[in-house]
């Protein structure tokens, strides 16, 4: 297949997914618009829009657009996060390279073109990196600086920083991720688990036209600890070597004691050196135990094999659709 070709000839074939919730006030220009810059690099794509439990009017908007055969729409029965919007929409998408974009405008339109670029040179994934973090907080930006510092120290993937979901990826890797099972998921650290041949694209992120991030300090604090449980067990492992470096203490604390009552008689307990050791150890193992509470947290979630999501209902998809929903799951098709 020459890519160059296909992109030169404008026959190359695009899904493009658009994760949503909550963003009835930029959804129907977004499709308007996105369409129309689709329409410039190729005649055969589709735009998915997986509707992920909004409780706004993003449903009715979606539907409008319906009319046009391109237009596809999945909604789920409630909401179960953009990692799992995301997860829908690969596996329903039929093109050969496919886009994941938010609703907000944050990312541009044009640097789907440099993507689509990047793939005729013969790259399989191209990802879009955020040129600087001025719009964020202090707090986020020294927040996420550390939390891929730690993915890269303890993780064996290599996450590059600033790397969001905005990206093209050729067909094989959409089904390598469709491939992946797990129900919790990482996308950030699933892009670079598959592998494949990948490129960054350095692009100015966007003022939202409207509305506000969903993504608060909470939800991006649960991804965190979501990706380092994931693609690391370094925290399971780091207190077996603290419990070993606190036995050996205690076991020399031992000797001293015995040595030193053995010589100089035995003293008056100190309450505030016991209280102040309990305390520590105390400490030490409740923290200890949360870490292997999230590693079996995770275990728990998976084993009990839960479809990822549910579809209440889907539109534009037709019988020979690439993806077919288990069959326990009951959706309205249209």
């Amino acid at each position: 297949m020459n890519r160059q070709k296909l992109v030169t000839d404008k026959s190359v074939s695009i899904s493009c997914i658009v994760p949503v919730y909550n963003e009835q006030v930029n959804l129907a220009h977004f499709i308007q618009d996105l369409s129309h810059y689709l329409v410039m690099l190729t005649q055969n794509f589709e735009i998915i829009i997986v509707n992920d439990g909004s409780t706004d009017a993003s449903f009715d908007v979606a539907q409008r657009f319906l009319a046009n055969p391109q237009i596809k729409l999945i909604n789920f029965s409630r909401n179960f996060g953009k990692e799992i919007a995301i997860t829908a929409g690969l596996e329903h998408a039929s093109m050969q390279t496919t886009v994941i974009i938010d609703a907000d405008f944050q990312h541009p339109f044009a640097v789907i073109g440099q993507f689509l670029q990047e793939w005729a040179n013969g790259y399989d994934m191209v990802y879009g990196v955020r040129a600087d973090r001025v719009n964020e907080t202090l707090f986020k930006k020294y927040f996420a600086k550390i939390f891929y510092q730690l993915m890269r120290k303890i993780a064996h993937i290599d996450i590059p920083a600033n790397a969001g979901d905005f990206r093209l990826m050729d067909r094989k890797v959409v089904n390598a991720l469709v491939n992946t099972q797990e129900r919790a998921r990482f996308m950030k650290g699933l892009y670079a688990w598959v592998g494949f041949s990948s490129k960054a694209v350095v692009f100015e992120v966007a003022d939202r036209q409207a509305g506000k991030s969903q993504w608060h300090f909470r939800k991006l604090f649960d991804l965190a600890i979501l990706g380092l449980v994931s693609f690391s067990d370094i925290p399971l492992r780091v207190w077996s070597f603290i419990g070993v470096i606190i036995s050996m203490f205690s076991f020399l604390s031992i000797g001293y004691i015995f040595l030193d009552t053995l010589i100089f008689g035995a003293e008056v307990p100190g309450y505030a050196t016991l209280l102040t050791i309990i305390t520590f150890f105390g400490g030490i193992q409740l923290l200890s135990i949360g870490i292997l509470g999230e590693y079996i947290a995770k275990i728990f979630n998976e084993v009990k094999q839960r479809p990822k999501y549910i579809v209440e209902s889907k539109y534009n998809f037709t019988d020979t659709s690439k993806y077919v929903m288990p069959e326990k799951v009951r959706i309205q098709e249209h």
